[in-house]
Formats: structure tokens, C-alpha cells, sequence
């Protein structure tokens, strides 16, 4: 399989009200660039104000009718279950598209991304039929409920690096719960949206439901958040950007939540099951192209087992298969972009000119490629957390190794960071690990796994890492809105004001 076998459209524009906008001539062009051979494969036309203008419009004249916000829970749930059925029967085409923009190895996105995807919806689906809001009646003249209500419009802005599978996260709790949406997926990374959105009607969802508009971020995205009939945001990316959305979010008063950068640090110590460790740590970092906020990229090692630890990790770095994402062999695709792969070649070279740090692989482009953005992974080793490649994301197939000599070093190097999103942790005694879970400032601590995602579960960091939570219960807070609701039981005296 190479990109050669798929249909992508010349042009990608917008989806309103269940179709594709007429390009505009003068549309501000993006390339869509494929990364393994810098080729541009498509134009994207990007959304200006008055095109988000209209998504949104659209989106809340649908909620207004009532067609899928006073829908019941079977026909939402009904609707869900459809989605789902289709994304994984349309996983192929889905699958290509997303590797296309990505790089990520196709592997990866048939084995994770695209089944996430799909689990997503599935997981909502049973969620709204299971979920229940409390019923007070200590008073005996009254009984007071709960009554969840959807919000309104969502704007969801999603990433570039797993694009499907962590917008479904946003679109599935958001019209889970009767809520309309505009998507705005990263510019970099439109594809894998186009089967998708073709395939939302055939499932059963009105139209207008899920909208997508397209664009950079200060233009689609900036004008998405401001729009003053947009109830919510929820927003996935740098950390910047997301203060600089949740500043304008305030202004305008909206639900916001925010999931934001990470430097996670994965602690390994002693007593830890070696090889389980060894392996984990590898696709902690490497998996999806090291491009994931979660990546563990600081691994932290107890100095009695450093020496081998490092020299096995490093081993098996180099092993690692770098090759064209459609190769299904392949186990490192290239960066996203020229931009990315300039910022690892920044980073290496600030490691290599630095005193405290050291290259034990990698650190250049990867040999053997004419084009694409491919770096190879690379591992360093530091002396000291406050050196820049143990405090910055770097957002790429690079590891930093730091040692530790006690459960109190270890804990203050992890904590030592602005970030705060996950953390690992890897031990044999209980004890330890009650400790160690307890002490570390993280939104998600994983013991003795990597990459566990349990959709009931809050997700969500400390610090920098973000502000509020998704999953279960906690998307269901961010798109709804609870109203009390007070009825008498009883007939009661009234005071008789004004007589």
C-alpha cells in the first residue's frame, strides 16, 4: 500500500449543515502535506470569520429545533452505536487519510487510533443510558431533581497528532448529550475527517449536528472561540494556545476545558520487573512517533540499575524501524512537518553543545531518505532536571534519562516540571507504589503500564498540563448544564404580602 492508493480530494473546505461549502477563490490556501515525502497532496481553504459564523449559526438553529437535542436517550444512543459500526467498517479508507497526514505508522493507527475512535462513540453511547441525577426530599412538603440539560453549541479544536481519535473523545461526549458542534481539527491534519463526516448521515444524525470548519488557529480557531453563540470549548494542544484560548473564553464567559502539554516523567525503579519496564519505556516515548502529550519522555532510573537500563534502552532505540508509515513493518514514521523536524534538530543540537547532557543515540536526520521529515530517535542522558530538554516538550521521538538514588529524588526530579499530565511508575512492592502515586503532582498516574485509558476515568493534568477533565461523569459536567427543580408534595401556608 502506498499514498498512490487513495482517493484524496484536490481541495478540502468546509462541512456545514451535512455538506461540503463551495470553495471560495479567495480563500486563504494551506498545503496538506504528506510527511514522509514533503509532497502536497491536497489545498486546504481556510475557514474565515463569516464561514465559522455560519457553522456555528447552523449548529445552533439545529439545536434549536429540538431534533437532536430533545432526542431520547435510546435515539442518541441508537445514533452512537451507528457511528461506530461505521467508522470501523470504514476503517481502511480512515486509517489511510490519517496516516497520510500524520507519518504515524499504519500499524499504530489500525491497532490504536482508529479502534479508539470507534470506541469512543460506543463508550457515550452506553454512558447516557446508565447515568442518573440525584433526587432530595429531606424536606417532606418537596421534592427536588436534577435535570441535565445539553449546553448548546460546542467548539471543539482538536490536535494534529492523533486527529480522529482524540477529536471522537469531543464530538461523541459532546452530542452524546444533545449538544451541536463545530469541529475545528488542526490545518495540518484534515483528511481522516472527510470519509468521516460523509459517513455521520447515513448513521442516523440530522444535519447540522457536527460541523467542521478549517483553518490555521489564530484565524478558524481564534474566530470559533470568540463566536459569542458558542456555549463551550474544548481544546486539545500546546499550552500557549490554550491560554490564549481560555483569555478569550473568559471574556465571552464559556465552559472551557483545556487538555495541554506534558513532559511525564516515567520513574523505574529497583524492584521493577525489568524486561516489562524495558519494553514500556520504549513505547512510552516512541509509539506515535514520540508525538503525544502523554509520551514519557523523562525516564528516571534508580542509579543501582541505570548503567544497564541505559545501554538496553539505547540498544533497542536503535533497532527501532524507521521507515514509510504505509510499510506495515515500519515502527518510527517521520514527524509531522518541517517545522517539527526543525525543532528536533534544535533540540539536538542544544544537547550536543551543553555541558550535562549526553547523546547516546540519534540526534540527526535519519540516513537513508531523500525526503521526509524523518529524525532518527533519539536519547540523551542528563545530569541535571533544570537542563532545557528535561523541562520543554519537545513533542518527538526523544528521550531524556536522568538517575535517582531515593523514593524522595525521585518524586521531587518527577514533580520538578510545569507540567503535570501523567506520570509512571514502575515497582514490584505495593508499598512503594502507595507512596509514589500519592507524592506525584499528575492529572493520570500509570503503575506498571503504559498508555492506559479507562473512559470513565477523569483524564486531565496539573499545572500547564490543562484545566478541567474528560471522561465519564466528567465530559458529561462539561456538556451539560444542571438545573434544580423544586415541586411541593403538599399544600403549604404562603405569606400573605400586602394585605
Amino acid at each position: 500500500m502506498t499514498i498512490k492508493d487513495i482517493n484524496i480530494p484536490k481541495e478540502v473546505t468546509s462541512f456545514i449543515g451535512g455538506q461540503w461549502m463551495e470553495p471560495k477563490g479567495e480563500a486563504y490556501q494551506i498545503p496538506v502535506i504528506h510527511p514522509a515525502t514533503e509532497e502536497t497532496v491536497s489545498i486546504l481553504l481556510e475557514a474565515d470569520e463569516a464561514e465559522v459564523a455560519v457553522a456555528v449559526k447552523t449548529a445552533k438553529d439545529v439545536f434549536n429545533t429540538g431534533v437532536w437535542s430533545k432526542a431520547s436517550v435510546d435515539e442518541r444512543k441508537g445514533v452512537l452505536l451507528k457511528i461506530k459500526d461505521l467508522v470501523l467498517a470504514n476503517k481502511d479508507v480512515i486509517a489511510r487519510m490519517e496516516v497520510t497526514n500524520t507519518g504515524v505508522p499504519i500499524s499504530q493507527a489500525y491497532g490504536r487510533q482508529i479502534p479508539r475512535s470507534a470506541m469512543n462513540f460506543e463508550f457515550f453511547a452506553e454512558f447516557i443510558s446508565q447515568v442518573s441525577s440525584p433526587v432530595f426530599d429531606q424536606n417532606p412538603n418537596f421534592i427536588t431533581f436534577i435535570r441535565r440539560e445539553p449546553v448548546g453549541v460546542a467548539g471543539l479544536i482538536a490536535p494534529w497528532n492523533a486527529p480522529m481519535a482524540l477529536a471522537s473523545m469531543k464530538l461523541a461526549g459532546a452530542i452524546a448529550f444533545g449538544n451541536s458542534c463545530v469541529l475545528k481539527p488542526s490545518e495540518l491534519t484534515p483528511l481522516g475527517f472527510i470519509p468521516f463526516m460523509e459517513l455521520l448521515s447515513e448513521a442516523g444524525l440530522p444535519d447540522g449536528v457536527i460541523n467542521m470548519v478549517n483553518g490555521r488557529g489564530h484565524v478558524t480557531g481564534a474566530a470559533l472561540t470568540a463566536n459569542e453563540d458558542v456555549d463551550v470549548i474544548a481544546f486539545t494542544g500546546g499550552t500557549e494556545t490554550g491560554r490564549i484560548i481560555s483569555a478569550e473564553a473568559g471574556r465571552t464567559l464559556k465552559k472551557t476545558v483545556t487538555e495541554l502539554g506534558g513532559k511525564s516523567a516515567n520513574i523505574i525503579f529497583a524492584d521493577a520487573d525489568y524486561e516489562r519496564a524495558l519494553d514500556a519505556a520504549l513505547v512510552a516515548i516512541f509509539s506515535n512517533n514520540g508525538q503525544q502529550c502523554l509520551a514519557g519522555s523523562r525516564i528516571l532510573v534508580q542509579r543501582s540499575i541505570a548503567e544497564n537500563f541505559t545501554q538496553d534502552f539505547v540498544a533497542r532505540t536503535r533497532k527501532l524501524k524507521i521507515g514509510d508509515p504505509f510499510d506495515t513493518s515500519s515502527e518510527i514514521g517521520p514527524v509531522i512537518s518541517k517545522g517539527q523536524f526543525e525543532r528536533m534538530s534544535r533540540f539536538a543540537k542544544f544537547a550536543e553543545e551543553s555541558d550535562g547532557i549526553e547523546i547516546l543515540t540519534g540526534g540527526k536526520p535519519a540516513e537513508g531518505f531523500n525526503k521526509g521529515y524523518y529524525f532518527e530517535p533519539t536519547v540523551v542522558r542528563a545530569t541535571d532536571n533544570k537542563q532545557i530538554v528535561c523541562q520543554e516538550e519537545i513533542f518527538g521521538p526523544f528521550a531524556t534519562i536522568l538517575t535517582f538514588d531515593t523514593e524522595e529524588d525521585a518524586y521531587s526530579i518527577a514533580n520538578d516540571s510545569n507540567f503535570g499530565l501523567v506520570s509512571y511508575v514502575w515497582s514490584t512492592d505495593i508499598r512503594k507504589i502507595m507512596r509514589a502515586q500519592a507524592e506525584i503532582r499528575a492529572g493520570v498516574v500509570w503503575v506498571n503500564t503504559p498508555l492506559m485509558r479507562e473512559l470513565r476515568a477523569p483524564f486531565g493534568g496539573y499545572k500547564h498540563s490543562g484545566v478541567g477533565r474528560d471522561g465519564g461523569e466528567w465530559s458529561r459536567n462539561l456538556f451539560t448544564e444542571e438545573k434544580t427543580v423544586s415541586i411541593p408534595l403538599n399544600e403549604f401556608p404562603i405569606a400573605k404580602l400586602g394585605i
